[in-house]
């Protein structure tokens, strides 16, 4: 099963995997989490609906996203 894992304290919160980057939107800004840099990291909303396509990891700037198949 593939697995999205999120870098919190990476993350910048830009929210370009949440842009319809993911064809199944299981990614958002956690709007009640902020991380050590004062941003709203992105989280995954429902692992079991991933793909491990890795659009998400493409499109991000930072190194915050891991995909393993």
């Amino acid at each position: 099963m593939p697995e999205v894992k999120i870098l919190e304290d990476v993350c910048k919160g830009c929210g370009l995997c949440c842009d319809s980057v993911c064809p199944v939107n299981i990614l958002v800004l956690a709007p009640d989490r902020i991380n050590s840099s004062g941003y709203h990291p992105a989280e995954v909303t429902d692992m079991s609906k991933c793909t491990g396509c890795g659009y998400c990891y493409m499109v991000c700037p930072e190194p915050a996203i891991e995909v393993y198949k």
